[in-house]
């Protein structure tokens, strides 16, 4: 039987609990971020940890399921736009400071639609935590959430913006030497023309990321759960 653990924590940086479904007694972890305003039993729900059981049960892979505050950052329309980028940055102390370094070891962020922006962001804003990405259907345009507002905030948390301009070798180091970065979608997937943009991108800094497009494929559970199988 999987091994499966729940874990319910009070964060300082969210100030509000936060909780987290974990499977697998070994192998690489993996850090599952849920699609928009998605739950962190939404893997579950939605049959990618039955996708992945014989993977998880044999010692591949473990699965981090975290939760998201989407519903209180980028999808907080009743926010002005900087508070919203504002609460996305307290997620993220939340995963760099108190969840990831209490994992058995670093994970590779994962994620499907909305979680792939999320497990991209953190892999280039913070890459000496990860092991690596895989973005799976990803919108990484941030103009989408926050009514076309910038500012310094904005542009060091959207990829296409902040990719172009990075030459730090502080950041670009860490991300060539990442084991796993895939950038992959379905070309019929609506948001096909930007993980198309990013991976582009990245190549362009020579990162050295996979960039997959699926033919025929669209954006649904069923093919992620395929393509996760592919990736990990």
């Amino acid at each position: 039987m999987t091994e499966r653990a729940y874990l319910k924590e009070w964060s300082p940086a969210l100030g509000r609990d936060m909780e987290l479904l974990a499977f697998g007694h070994a192998g690489l972890p993996l850090l599952v971020f849920p699609t928009s305003m998605g739950r962190f039993y939404q893997w579950e729900d939605f049959g990618m940890v039955d996708g992945l059981r014989d993977k998880i049960d044999a010692g591949f892979i473990r699965l981090f399921c975290v939760d998201s505050v989407d519903d209180e950052s980028w999808y907080a329309g009743w926010k002005q736009p900087a508070d919203r980028v504002r609460r996305h940055l307290d997620y993220e102390r939340y995963l760099a400071d108190e969840l990831i370094p209490r994992l058995p070891e670093q994970p590779v962020a994962v994620g499907t639609s909305f979680g792939a922006f999320h497990a991209v962001l953190l892999a280039l804003r913070k890459p000496w935590l990860v092991r690596g990405f895989v973005g799976l259907s990803g919108a990484y345009d941030t103009r989408h959430w926050l009514d076309g507002y910038a500012d310094d905030e904005v542009y060091f948390a959207d990829p296409t913006m902040f990719l172009p301009g990075l030459a730090d070798e502080r950041y670009l180091g860490p991300i060539r030497a990442m084991e796993k970065k895939v950038i992959a979608t379905g070309e019929g997937d609506p948001n096909a023309g930007e993980s198309e943009r990013l991976g582009g991108l990245m190549e362009a800094k020579g990162l050295g990321v996979w960039l997959d497009v699926w033919v025929g494929w669209a954006h649904d559970w069923p093919f992620w759960k395929e393509m996760m199988r592919k990736y990990v």
